[in-house]
């Protein structure tokens, strides 16, 4: 998620450009041992180069380096520094080039025969919910890997996770790129405090992390992570929206946007400062929406993704997945028919809709019952670690159901009277060029996105499935299609399927492994992670929508 340390992108802010990454990047090294580090972060940044003969010498040039700093020629001067280990242990874990992770993972062998103390990773794979052998495997799109380890110097466990995809991948990675990367409205320090910002509002360690790495190697002053208040007024004047956008983003008016963007405002942003700062932040929100539901673990050089100490004799790691049953094949014969249930049901509502019409009134009783339907989320997770902490203003406020039952619900937005296709996308690439673009290629890859296969059955049309999880999304956030039947969402999710999805997009922080495995339970570990992926792009839409129509009251 961070950006390539060693390619020295300069941003532009407000026309002026900022300090590129190289430049922090030496400062910070000067820090440490000439001996220790400065050959091994070139060869680290030329490991990137795309010529193949560069890389081969950056590789020997790093090995090289760090037998000089293992002292063989000196016995008992061995020193290694943890950043230098950490990095090694990154790319022998994840990095998609086979001579570069073996010979790492070597690095680390001869490392510890001289007496050096390694770390070694606590996961064996990205992923808590779904086996390493899943997203390891060799079969997966590896040209993908490994031009996202060239292009940002690491293959993250988003990335691994998303390979399962790699059609949504490319175009998610290119979006990513875009808002944090290439030259706009806002510095590339500022742009990863704020997702930082954003992803602690749903206690998103995973993100905070990474964000705050890339923070760093953008030039920023590491003061600001200790706290909002040491950050800029202007950053910290974003908090309300932010909190809005992460869990009530309903409650958006055309005021909120006045206050930040008016001439008497102060700090005042510009109207393409602010729509980046909108995007960045939705997309941080529902980026961790989905990190927690895929159950990502931290980075092996992330703060509770390592450790030094060795593995306990006779306590092999024990997996995070679903306790074993003690009746396998009377599961799969369970798990099979509610597989024929449920594709029995998506062939009769298709027939049943070519059939009859129902009423515009029936459709909006249909709209109605489905968002006011009682899906507890009750799970309660202990305190979000200080780093987290430290970035939120007012955690107690949360998600609250759009409409509850017995109170007054906020006007229903009808997508007819502002959608993304008709308002939104030209809104965002009149004042943000070609994000627009890269937003709306994200939102059609998820939702056409298909392999014509249902857990065991081959040659399935999931198109209605895929609606009715794209729309009960929308529902929850109280945006309702005319033209669509919410009766479908009843017949074609079941409750199991709700709860996740609801907690995913609304409590993101209490999805547990549970309630990651009670749903489609003999679907491919790729199918669970599609309907993430839906989860994720749906709210992301639908935060998007209420913000843009605000900033559209506000221009006219």
């Amino acid at each position: 998620m961070a950006g390539n340390p060693s390619a020295g992108v300069s941003c532009k802010a407000n026309g002026q450009k900022t300090p590129g990454r190289v430049s922090r990047r030496s400062c910070r090294l000067q820090s440490e041992s000439e001996s220790d580090v400065v050959p091994t972060a070139k060869s680290l940044a030329r490991l990137c180069s795309r010529d193949e003969e560069e890389r081969a010498a950056a590789l020997e040039e790093l090995s090289q380096g760090i037998l000089v700093s293992l002292g063989l020629d000196k016995p008992g001067s061995a020193r290694l520094s943890k950043r230098t280990l950490l990095h090694l242990l990154r790319l022998s874990r994840s990095c998609p080039l086979q001579e570069v992770r073996e010979r790492a993972a070597g690095l680390l062998r001869t490392a510890q025969e001289q007496g050096v103390e390694v770390p070694r990773a606590l996961a064996s794979g990205p992923s808590a919910f779904i086996p390493a052998k899943q997203t390891l495997k060799e079969e997966l799109d590896q040209d993908i890997l490994i031009e996202s380890f060239l292009s940002l110097g690491r293959v993250d466990h988003v990335t691994m996770v998303m390979a399962l995809h790699p059609a949504y991948l490319s175009c998610f990675l290119r979006a990513q790129h875009a808002l944090l990367e290439l030259d706009g409205p806002l510095p590339c320090h500022w742009r990863h405090y704020i997702a930082l910002m954003a992803a602690a509002r749903n206690h998103c360690s995973y993100l905070v992390q990474q964000h705050s790495a890339g923070f760093l190697e953008a030039g920023g002053e590491e003061s600001w992570l200790s706290g909002l208040q040491h950050a800029p007024t202007k950053l910290h004047s974003l908090q309300t929206l932010n909190k809005l956008l992460a869990h009530r983003p309903w409650l958006i008016t055309q005021q909120h946007i006045q206050e930040l963007v008016c001439p008497g405002a102060e700090p005042r942003w510009s109207l393409a400062e602010l729509i980046h700062a909108v995007i960045l932040m939705a997309q941080a929100h529902s980026l961790s929406s989905f990190v927690w539901g895929c159950g990502l673990n931290p980075e092996p050089d992330h703060n509770g993704g390592y450790t030094f100490r060795p593995p306990s004799p006779g306590h092999p790691p024990r997996s995070p997945h679903s306790p074993a049953n003690e009746d396998g094949r009377q599961e799969m014969v369970e798990g099979s028919m509610e597989v024929e249930v449920l594709m029995k049901r998506m062939v009769e509502l298709q027939q049943q809709q070519e059939e009859e019409e129902c009423t515009q009134e029936e459709m909006v009783t249909r709209f109605e019952r489905e968002r006011s339907e009682s899906i507890p989320t009750a799970v309660v997770r202990g305190a979000p670690p200080d780093l987290v902490l430290h970035l939120v203003e007012d955690p107690e406020f949360r998600y609250e159901d759009f409409a509850p039952r017995g109170e007054q619900a906020p006007p229903t937005m009808r997508a007819q009277d502002y959608s993304w296709e008709d308002h939104g996308f030209s809104l965002v690439n009149r004042l943000l060029p070609d994000m627009g673009q890269l937003l709306d290629e994200k939102f059609q890859v998820v939702s056409t996105m298909t392999y014509h296969r249902m857990a065991m059955h081959e040659g399935v049309d999931t198109q209605t499935l895929r609606k009715a999880l794209w729309n009960y999304i929308h529902c929850l956030y109280g945006i309702r299609y005319d033209d669509y039947d919410y009766g479908s969402v009843n017949v074609l999710l079941e409750r199991s399927l709700k709860l996740f999805v609801k907690t995913m997009a609304c409590h993101p922080e209490q999805t547990t492994a549970r309630i990651y495995h009670s749903f489609w339970r003999h679907f491919r570990h790729s199918e669970k992670v599609h309907a993430n992926l839906i989860v994720m792009e749906a709210r992301l839409q639908a935060a998007l929508l209420y913000t843009l129509r605000a900033i559209t009251h506000y221009m006219r």
